[in-house]
């Protein structure tokens, strides 16, 4: 049994557009990195959708490099934000201007 390729991509635009939700309406920057994740694992499924579809594996390829971007973002993602809650002492975005002039 064959799933259709574009049930993959509506599945893929709900998730993205969850994920872009979240990023917009919440607070928490632990929150708003999950939901960065969540549309770059959309847009993965959305490739590897479409190289099925064309029977080309360049789009799997992109999907290795987008991985490999994500896991770098989490990574400095991450180590911005526990300095910030070591000096600061919370995850609120709207608290965290360390950067401002």
């Amino acid at each position: 049994m064959m799933v259709e390729t574009s049930l993959y991509l509506v599945l893929a635009a709900m998730i993205f557009t969850v994920g872009a939700t979240g990023v917009l309406l919440r607070r928490n920057a632990l929150i708003i990195f999950m939901c960065i994740e969540m549309m770059l694992n959309s847009v993965n499924l959305t490739l590897i959708a479409l190289a099925r579809q064309w029977g080309n594996l360049e789009g799997q390829i992109f999907v290795f490099m987008i991985m490999a971007v994500a896991a770098a973002e989490v990574a400095v993602g991450l180590a911005i934000l526990i300095a910030n809650v070591r000096h600061r002492e919370s995850i609120n975005i709207d608290e965290i201007n360390l950067l401002k002039w």
